[in-house]
């Protein structure tokens, strides 16, 4: 089979070639009414009946590889896709650098690979489930298929990891692909595995910075799974990214469409002071102010997905050959690490300075530091729509030791620009850089649904572009009676 193009012949489209591999084939289809009964009772909330106008793989082709049509999202084709083979690859990094990948998992490295896959996998329904209200309160139609294009994906990256685990793993791997099935985001008694992923996510504010903020740690995560010497998970994570790229551009648009009509409305009625927050709120628009706290709690939220900074799991993955750095192949040096150094922030008698520590156990840091960077990036795009208003006003992101739950500053208060606090005073101020309860009952307020073809909620501007080049009134999603 032409690993190019999917199977359909069988009940899981896939270019893995399921047809012939009785053994797996049977442990999906097993798992198969497990997962449609999970969507159906934690997938998006009253929308199961919709037409929804989504893009499906037919083919990994980077060229062609999406179908747009409508369907219902049960009936949507999960598949197991992964990224062509690279002929005669060999392991980027690790003590087996130069070595020709593994096709099966190395006995050594068991334990190891499941669990980064069963991490990995834990966070795709975590995130279906945060956003399973969303839909209510959609702002358009455009919006609201967005969020359906992310939770059928994010459903396609757990059949993702789930083949893995029932391919490779033998029973452990078909009890781990259970229990993903039997965790809930936000459970008391059986919580998502990373912290992020059991949050709330109670608005669409909040959804865009999390497809921007906490999706972007997706991206950094399967980029270095993308390194790794297993070959199938490499291949799978290459393929996710391509559909990963999607999220992000929904949050980083989300946000820029946000804050673009809360200047326009702020220059259409003469305030010229963005941290007047009561005025700005009467245009039924989302303060500057408020759009920045937002992002600094989401932003803290997905730095402590990285874990800590100096961590020896880390240094074994990479020793290992298991998991590599972000874009591991275009780093200059010897892909091996025993002698490199890298400065990593902590805090020193009281003072927050950068310290060298062995490179091989800096990895989580180095990471950190890539998708901080890449996050600036956007930042930047988002000032500069400010800008072209003549609103003075600039987003940035927090400082690295605020509001931590996790690694070197977990025990520590700071202000947003990193000034060490005491207790008493992070209480009294807690207010002035993470969104409070009134904020969150404002932004709740203008969460209004619009489901008019081409209409969009007061508080956001439409899109630049439609979704396939569609016309600005096309129906995205057909609502059920």
């Amino acid at each position: 089979m032409n690993i190019m193009n999917v199977d359909y012949t069988t009940r899981i489209p896939n270019n893995v070639g399921l047809a012939e591999d009785a053994r797996v084939l049977k442990a999906l289809e097993t798992w198969h009414p497990g997962y449609l009964n999970w969507w159906k009772n934690m997938g998006p909330v009253g929308f199961q009946e919709s037409l929804v106008y989504l893009r499906t793989a037919v083919s990994v082709d980077p060229k062609g590889w999406a179908k747009f049509d409508y369907v219902k999202m049960p009936e949507y084709r999960w598949g197991i896709l992964l990224a062509p083979a690279e002929q005669d690859r060999k392991i980027p990094f690790g003590e087996h650098y130069g070595e020709p990948v593994w096709q099966e998992v190395p006995g050594e490295h068991r334990a190891m690979l499941r669990r980064l896959i069963v991490i990995q996998g834990d966070t795709e329904p975590a995130s279906v489930e945060q956003q399973r209200h969303l839909g209510k309160t959609a702002p358009s139609l455009y919006d609201l298929r967005n969020l359906f294009q992310v939770n059928v994906e994010e459903g396609r990256h757990l059949w993702a990891m789930v083949y893995l685990l029932q391919k490779y793993f033998g029973r452990d791997g078909r009890e781990e692909a259970d229990e993903l099935l039997r965790r809930t985001s936000g459970s008391a008694d059986k919580p998502r595995m990373l912290g992020a992923f059991n949050e709330a996510t109670p608005d669409w504010l909040s959804f865009f910075m999390f497809t921007f903020f906490t999706d972007r740690d997706g991206k950094m995560q399967l980029e270095s799974l993308a390194q790794s010497g297993f070959d199938p998970l490499s291949r799978t994570c290459r393929f996710m990214l391509t559909e990963e790229a999607h999220h992000m551009f929904v949050g980083e648009t989300g946000i820029g469409r946000t804050v673009q009509r809360t200047c326009e409305a702020m220059i259409a009625a003469g305030i010229n002071d963005p941290t007047n927050v009561a005025k700005v709120r009467a245009l039924g628009v989302i303060d500057l102010p408020t759009i920045q706290k937002k992002l600094n709690l989401h932003y803290t939220l997905s730095l402590d997905l990285f874990g800590s900074e100096v961590s020896t799991n880390a240094a074994n993955a990479f020793n290992a050959g298991v998991k590599g750095r972000f874009q591991e192949t275009r780093i200059q040096d010897d892909h091996r690490l025993e002698k490199d150094i890298y400065p990593v922030l902590k805090l020193v008698n009281g003072v927050i300075k950068l310290v060298d520590e062995p490179a091989l156990t800096a990895l989580n840091m180095r990471l950190r530091d890539d998708y901080t960077r890449d996050c600036e990036k956007g930042v930047e795009r988002w000032n500069k729509l400010i800008e072209k208003t003549g609103v003075n006003f600039r987003l940035a992101l927090p400082h690295v030791a605020f509001h931590r739950q996790i690694g070197e500053f977990r025990d520590i208060q700071a202000s947003a620009n990193g000034e060490l606090l005491d207790e008493a005073t992070w209480q009294k101020r807690r207010d002035e850089w993470l969104p409070s309860k009134d904020d969150g009952d404002f932004i709740a307020s203008l969460m209004q649904p619009v489901a008019e073809a081409g209409k969009f909620a007061g508080w956001i501007s439409p899109p630049k572009l439609g979704i396939d080049n569609k016309p600005g009134d096309f129906e995205y999603v057909k609502i059920a009676a």
